[in-house]
């Protein structure tokens, strides 16, 4: 029961609720008025069902400042701004069959976490591009404080240079970064081009199912949010330019069903982050509303993709051998 309540803007929602809230879509404010109606009609809480929010508040995009890579560090592990910490990287990036006599190329480095990873487990010598300049600073930061300053080397990207990269790389991985790249032809000849022969290129983006989902207000609020205006494609298209650049297709296959379940895994921890951060204060507080609209950037995503609107396909090419004349 519910007790000495006598007005909603009073009434203070736990933490786990409050997260349990903002990830399945409700709205404090009706979570709010339920309250109030348990408590008028004496009711568990433990029967508590939101309603679903009504009017959408305006929908801005989330920037890369030091709170939000604090934490999205907290929720997918250090290094890491998205799904898929460690033992997801290890063992996707088995396909690309790497060792300490290599070097690769990643595309979308975020924080780093994933350079490190292959450079400690497999000895390849990475260099990591990221088109966020914050992100890249924070990353090279941490891989100069851990000891991969010259093995998981990251550099902030400018994909409008003619001749972006300044060698030749055994092996190419993308992970969920090639979306946000407005000319898709340009920088996949130009992670073609940089490969020496018979590399390979391994690549995770999210892609639409058709055009028209374009027009779905969820999709539209998606992409509203993201830090840059992002570019998505469907996945045919995709499969296009990595072919008209030269690659031949070794694994072309959707992984959003196995990329909801990472998302799902990694939020379930998210009350106990907030009920530690609540402790600290005030500035406990900022990181709660940080993290509250990092949850709700991320149920989104996994709502499009359980509903079909947007995949996250998994795509493995091969730059061919040179043909002996």
């Amino acid at each position: 029961m519910v007790e000495d309540i006598k007005d909603i803007k009073d009434i203070k929602v736990p933490i786990k609720l409050r997260i349990k809230a903002w990830w399945n879509g409700y709205d404090l404010e009706d979570v709010k008025a339920r309250l109030r109606e348990l408590r008028d009609h004496e009711t568990s809480l433990s029967t508590l069902k939101a309603s679903p929010k009504g009017t959408e508040p305006d929908v801005s995009s989330l920037p890369w400042d030091k709170i939000r890579m604090e934490m999205t560090q907290l929720i997918w592990g250090e290094g890491y701004c998205g799904p898929g910490g460690k033992d997801h990287i290890i063992s996707m990036c088995k396909l690309l069959t790497m060792n300490s006599e290599m070097s690769a190329l990643i595309i979308g480095a975020g924080l780093g976490g994933p350079a490190r990873v292959l450079a400690e487990e497999f000895g390849v010598w990475i260099t990591a591009y990221e088109l966020s300049e914050e992100l890249a600073t924070q990353g090279m930061k941490i891989s100069n404080d851990k000891g991969f300053g010259s093995k998981a080397i990251i550099r902030p990207f400018d994909p409008t240079q003619e001749n972006p990269f300044d060698r030749h790389y055994d092996r190419a991985f993308s992970k969920e970064a090639l979306y946000c790249y407005p000319d898709k032809v340009k920088i996949i000849k130009d992670v073609f081009d940089t490969l020496k022969h018979g590399a390979l290129f391994l690549i995770t983006d999210y892609t639409l199912t058709d055009i028209s989902s374009l027009e779905n207000k969820d999709v539209q609020k998606w992409l509203k949010q993201e830090p840059s205006p992002p570019y998505p494609v469907t996945t045919d298209n995709m499969k296009t330019t990595l072919e008209k650049a030269g690659f031949i297709l070794r694994v072309n296959e959707d992984v959003s069903k196995e990329y909801v379940e990472l998302i799902e895994h990694s939020w379930a921890k998210a009350a106990t982050v907030a009920e530690h951060l609540a402790a600290k204060g005030e500035e406990g507080t900022k990181a709660i509303k940080s993290l509250m609209k990092e949850a709700e950037f991320w149920a989104l995503r996994a709502k499009l993709l359980k509903e079909g609107h947007i995949h996250v396909w998994r795509f493995l090419a091969n730059k061919p051998n040179e043909k002996i004349r």
